[in-house]
């Protein structure tokens, strides 16, 4: 069963107090630069995977997208963006991305923020991404850095007197599954290289257009731990054209 740990109550109230989920995409520090690398969106119609609170739907329909649909698997993340981002241009449809099956050619763009790596197999997935497009059209993407997922905890390794030693990064090539721990709470991810993202996309009739590991905002340093962000990648995020 794909899991869906943002219906659990005690996780979801956890997320809720997250800068991104307060401030939206200005909370979000990749934003700054998954913003460069999105195509021009007037009058597209666009298909949003994993849409959580719904933030890049709101953008997608505020820069003149004809029509934008946004998917998830949590009823939670849904309920929420239909309150805060509304508009009469975006649909909300709760499924898992997995499930979704569309015609060929319905979309000219497909954005997904950190949902993919919850995703067990990826390569179906971006198969129909591929068919759903049409000629020349853009998806573009985050996903947690392989480097982040590769040995599953997702924490820092500290001394005795609690500093920050190192960031454990081991079995890489060994893809699969990870237990890692979010907010506290033990949530399933799905581990790939760096190879298995790019080559997917290559092998699915895309062109890569963006490769980007985003570095946190000059305006975020001041948060707590965000200055240790810079000892080691946490996202990914790529933008590619279906040839």
């Amino acid at each position: 069963m794909k899991e869906n740990k943002y219906d659990d109550s005690r996780f979801f109230e956890k997320y809720s107090q997250m800068e991104r989920s307060k401030k939206g995409l200005d909370g979000a520090g990749e934003w700054y630069a998954l913003k460069r690398i999105l195509p021009d969106l007037k009058g597209k119609r666009v298909l949003d995977l994993g849409c959580g609170y719904g933030w890049h739907c709101k953008y997608a329909a505020g820069q003149g997208a004809a029509f934008v649909l946004g998917t998830d698997i949590s009823q939670k993340m849904l309920q929420t963006a239909a309150e805060r981002n509304p508009d009469p241009k975006i649909e909300y449809r709760c499924a898992a991305m997995e499930d979704l099956e569309f015609d060929a050619g319905a979309f000219d763009v497909v954005l997904s923020s950190l949902a993919f790596h919850y995703v067990e197999d990826l390569e179906p997935l971006v198969r129909n991404i591929a068919r759903w497009l049409v000629p020349g059209g853009e998806l573009v993407f985050s996903v947690e850095h392989p480097v982040f997922t590769a040995y599953g905890t997702q924490d820092w390794y500290y001394g005795a007197d609690g500093s920050i030693l190192h960031f454990p990064v081991d079995n890489y090539y060994y893809e699969g599954k990870r237990e890692a721990v979010f907010l506290g709470e033990q949530v399933t991810k799905y581990h790939r290289t760096l190879t298995t993202y790019l080559e997917t996309l290559l092998n699915s009739g895309f062109l890569l257009q963006h490769v980007v590991e985003p570095q946190p905002p000059e305006n975020m340093m001041d948060l707590p731990g965000m200055r240790d962000e810079m000892r080691r990648p946490m996202m990914l995020l790529v933008s590619a054209k279906k040839a």
